[in-house]
Order: structure tokens, then C-alpha cells, then sequence
């Protein structure tokens, strides 16, 4: 087991405590992701992969508004939390193990949409890896079809590279819980450790710990127009309301 499924196993159970609320929260970000569909020209018919899906944030608040999706993750321990999120929202998904370097082994289908959100893509901690991710999605989109990805402002980070992330700080029934990740870099890489404290009757703290690799715009932009993208557009947090920077692109 990697790196990867190792993090987002252990951080699977705790996941929502990022959130204020994230119940509330799939509603917020499902409703942003059907309005970037409905300006790209597709309505509730279209058949959508989340194929980082994680405890099911996005795919979740997305078939409550009656989308049509299908969800997939390398790791098991998030793939149980959000079924059994799914069940408590009565919504029907298809979770599936599938690692989205290849797609191809868990789907013979291909989706209208694809998406792969939550800064997911730089795991791909080689210039090859991405590509052999961006090459597994595109071939899952049908003709016509489209990506659609969050990743940080990697752009802006790798000016400064600064050593941690600022820290969310939401109130809690008994207390309040902090949540902050500290970042170790080397070259475009960098080790991060996410901090979960719950500070209530008893003081908890939970770390987990994972790799990433800062993926600039402008490689993952010629990297979709190289496998099989007639258009690319990066849609930033002041226009959509999303968190980090959004790229749609269409195949």
C-alpha cells in the first residue's frame, strides 16, 4: 500500500472534521459544480465519475441534486465512509476501487463528466505520473465530454513555499477543533502532515502524513491539449465561489 491510500485510509474517519459543517458543505460545492455544468452546456441528464471521490463530498451532494454518478477512489477506508454517507443521504452510487492512473481497469463505460476534485492530481508525484493520470481520464470522457479538477494555486505557493497552511479553527458542542497541515519542501515537492485537534473534555490530537508535488497551470493544461482536449479554462476561487482553482476542460 502507498503513501496515498496509507493517508487517506487513516484520515478516512476524520475527514469531516475539516469541515464546519459538511453536511452543508456537499450542498455549497455540489451546487457550484452544476453551475460550471450548466455554463459548459450540460444539464442533470449527464452520467458523471468522481473518480477521487473520498468520503463522497462532491459525488454525494451531486446525486442529491439528481445527477447520475458513479464514484471511485484509491482507498478502501474512504470508499466505506461514503457509502455509508451515501446511504444516510438516500442517494444510490456505485463506489468502485479504482485507481485513476487506470480507469480503464474498473470501467468499461465512458462518463459526459468527469471529476477529480480536492487537490487529488498531485499525488502524481512524477511529470509521468501525471500523465499517466491525465491519459486515464480523458479516456474515460466520451467525445464531447468534460474534465473538470480543484488543485491548489501551485503557482503562487512555489514563490514563497511557505511552511504551513493557515489554520481552520471551528467550534465545536464542548470546545472547538483546530485542523493545520505543515509543509517540508524539496524542489516542487513537498512532505505534508495534517493536524487534526479536538480541543473538548479531552484534548485529542490526530496527525497524518503524505506527499505531494506542486503541479503548475500551465503543465496540466498541455498535458489535457495533448490527450485528446479541444479547450482548457482555469476558473479561480473569486469567480466560482470553490475554495481552490477549478480547470474545466473539454474533450
Amino acid at each position: 500500500m502507498d503513501i496515498t491510500q496509507t493517508f487517506y485510509d487513516n484520515l478516512a474517519s476524520h475527514y469531516d472534521k475539516l469541515f464546519l459543517d459538511w453536511q452543508s458543505t456537499t450542498h455549497e460545492q455540489a451546487v457550484i459544480l452544476n453551475d460550471l455544468f450548466h455554463e459548459n452546456g450540460f444539464d442533470k441528464t449527464a452520467n458523471i465519475l468522481d473518480c477521487a471521490c473520498g468520503i463522497g463530498t462532491q459525488a454525494i451532494g451531486l446525486a442529491t441534486l439528481g445527477y447520475s454518478v458513479t464514484a471511485s477512489d484509491i482507498s478502501d477506508g474512504e470508499i466505506e465512509e461514503a457509502k455509508e454517507r451515501a446511504a444516510k443521504n438516500h442517494v444510490k452510487i456505485p463506489f468502485k476501487h479504482a485507481d485513476f492512473c487506470a480507469l480503464a481497469e474498473a470501467f468499461s463505460e465512458q462518463f459526459d463528466i468527469v471529476i477529480c476534485m480536492d487537490n487529488a492530481l498531485p499525488h502524481m508525484l512524477s511529470k509521468d505520473a501525471l500523465e499517466a493520470a491525465v491519459k486515464s481520464i480523458t479516456n474515460q470522457i466520451v467525445p464531447g465530454g468534460m474534465f473538470v479538477a480543484s488543485i491548489r494555486d501551485y503557482d503562487a505557493l512555489l514563490q514563497e513555499k511557505p511552511p504551513y497552511s493557515p489554520p481552520y479553527i471551528h467550534k465545536t458542542a464542548k470546545g472547538q477543533r483546530v485542523s493545520f497541515q505543515t509543509w517540508v519542501w524539496n524542489d516542487e515537492h513537498y512532505k505534508l502532515t495534517q493536524y487534526i485537534i479536538d480541543d473538548e473534555d479531552t484534548l485529542q490530537v490526530n496527525k497524518f502524513d503524505c506527499e505531494y508535488r506542486a503541479t503548475r497551470r500551465e503543465e496540466l493544461t498541455s498535458l489535457l491539449m495533448a490527450n485528446g482536449c479541444s479547450e482548457v479554462v482555469w476558473k479561480f476561487p473569486e469567480e466560482t465561489g470553490f475554495y481552490q482553482p477549478i480547470v474545466i476542460a473539454k474533450k
